[in-house]
């Protein structure tokens, strides 16, 4: 049984689960990339699924992949590539701006990326947890947000909300790695994010400045 009504080829994952395996954000993962070969056609397929990104695998073997929101192409994006990964079962993914390596470990799939590749994001720290829960809505301003407060901060738990602003039909990004990635190198520590409505997010910095994203994969639905 599908959650989603997606055209055939096309699998719908929900990404970065909560522990008790619900929400997540979904993707959209088209398994052979040449059903839509050019760019136009891509976008206008990832605008109908209307998902946050929708990837189109190119080469399964190499892992060659290409990211879309319903809006524009992405260079890197956190939650297509742990997507992917785990539904490819695949080592490295890659992108032209370099090799993205994933492992598995248990309930959990792990990517390592660089915080350089990730596209501009407006970090803003909130005061407290029940700050970021109470916003309606997108804060007025331009630019990709991401909302945050400490839950606790000595354990490393973190309340998120993300809000891409850019004029698409995704007010509200429900859990985005590209984003967790950036803020953990910032602040140099392990974290443990919840974001959205109940999506966990695990991020570790490593010596050499890359970063390791990671969270919970599960099928939602085959086209």
């Amino acid at each position: 049984m599908s959650d989603y009504d997606v055209p055939r080829g096309i699998d719908v994952l929900r990404v970065f689960c909560g522990p008790d395996g619900r929400h997540g954000n979904a993707l959209g993962v088209v398994r052979d990339g040449r059903s839509h070969p050019d760019e136009a056609s891509r976008q206008l397929l990832a605008r109908r699924l209307g998902f946050s990104e929708t990837v189109f695998v190119d080469d399964p073997e190499r892992g060659r992949v290409d990211i879309h929101t319903p809006g524009l192409r992405l260079p890197f994006a956190g939650h297509p590539l742990v997507g992917t990964a785990w539904l490819l079962d695949l080592e490295v993914l890659e992108l032209a701006v370099g090799d993205v390596f994933a492992r598995q470990d248990g309930e959990f799939t792990w990517i390592t990326a660089r915080p350089e590749w990730v596209p501009p994001r407006t970090l803003q720290q909130y005061a407290s947890a029940a700050e970021v829960e109470a916003l309606p809505g997108p804060p007025p301003g331009e630019g990709w947000l991401y909302a945050w407060a400490w839950e606790d901060e000595a354990a490393g738990r973190v309340r998120a909300r993300a809000f891409p602003r850019r004029g698409d039909a995704i007010v509200e990004d429900e859990a985005t790695g590209a984003a967790a990635l950036l803020l953990s190198a910032r602040l140099g520590r392990a974290l443990n994010i919840t974001q959205g409505r109940g999506s966990q997010i695990l991020t570790a910095p490593a010596p050499d400045g890359t970063v390791e994203v990671g969270g919970r994969v599960l099928m939602a639905g085959r086209g």
